[in-house]
């Protein structure tokens, strides 16, 4: 768990409860904001560069608060379980909607149970290799893995995870028959397929970027149509021609289902103020994020879009948590 200070969102005055004429600020005490990935994660880097610049423009704290089991869920039941005052917020990933249909059955219902605040960033993804394999291309992992049936596997950061299913698309298009490695989330991934436990890991690129330019790792391509600028040598989605291996990774803030309209309205309208300013623009794009905020009843309407899409590669992949 880690703490960072955090201000009033938007220093307006608002109700929350208590007798009619009662106004207070919000926030006036701590709120806790839950990922459901470990520390290190992509989502945890978005999470604690959010928790930084609201540091920046208050006096309150947040509580990064990582949850990194069963993909999500436990995450999920544990803010649905608290009031809804936006007081415990969680920032999801493209698992959250993955859940939908790769559990037969969920606690709670992911489009109906949460209040979708803002999309906060989008992510490609990078297909890495282990260094040892001596694997140059996206060609070269098939042909070694098509090689070797049921003995190549690869990385992913928890069942239902946007690596899990990036890959079982890819494993679907190529015709590999490799086997799933589940972690905690994207660092334990990494870690794992440098040391040669693994064999190769569709990382979001936030997280891999150090690694690929330290040359601890080897990288074959992008899940992008366009090459990423900040691994401009990679070959792209689109170059690679592989169907199924073009991926997007996002990341959005929500909070329980029955969240007050004017303390979401105003959570959104600090968290986008964040996401415009140039120095946090800039930090995300040399990680290889791309800040893409929205308005709530935007984000809850790609969240029910996403559900939708998503079960469809899902039923395809057999892929299934139960």
């Amino acid at each position: 768990m880690h703490t960072i200070k955090l201000t009033a969102l938007c220093g307006a005055m608002l109700m929350i409860g208590g007798p009619a004429g009662a106004e207070e600020k919000f926030p006036t005490k701590p709120i806790r904001m839950l990922v459901p990935f470990s520390a290190g994660s992509t989502t945890d880097f978005v999470a604690r560069m959010l928790g930084q610049k609201l540091t920046e423009r208050s006096g309150q704290q947040v509580v990064v608060d990582n949850r990194p089991s069963a993909g999500g869920v436990i995450a999920s039941e544990t803010l649905l379980a608290a009031p809804p005052d936006g007081y415990t917020l969680m920032l999801v990933s493209i698992g959250h909607a993955v859940n939908a249909s790769l559990y037969s059955k969920l606690p709670y219902d992911t489009v109906r149970d949460f209040a979708g605040i803002t999309l906060v960033t989008d992510t490609p993804t990078v297909l890495v290799v282990t260094p040892s394999l001596g694997l140059k291309t996206v060609k070269d992992l098939v042909d070694y893995a098509k090689a070797r049936p049921g003995k190549v596997n690869y990385a992913s950061a928890g069942v239902g995870s946007g690596a899990h299913i990036n890959a079982e698309q890819f494993k679907l298009a190529t015709g590999i028959d490799v086997v799933h490695v589940p972690y905690k989330g994207t660092p334990e991934a990494l870690t794992n397929v440098i040391g040669g436990s693994v064999n190769f890991f569709f990382s979001p690129i936030t997280g891999a970027v150090t690694l690929i330019k330290g040359g601890k790792i080897g990288a074959l391509a992008v899940s992008t149509k366009e090459r990423s600028p900040v691994l401009p040598d990679l070959p792209s989605a689109a170059e690679v021609g592989v169907p199924g291996f073009e991926f997007n990774l996002w990341t959005g803030l929500v909070g329980p289902g029955k969240l007050p309209k004017d303390i979401k309205d105003k959570i959104n309208k600090e968290v986008v103020a964040i996401l415009g300013l140039p120095d946090v623009k800039e930090r995300m794009l040399t990680q290889g994020a791309t800040p893409h905020p929205t308005t709530p009843a935007q984000f809850d309407a790609f969240i029910k879009s996403e559900v939708e899409r998503l079960a469809k590669v899902v039923k395809a992949s057999g892929a299934k948590a139960d």
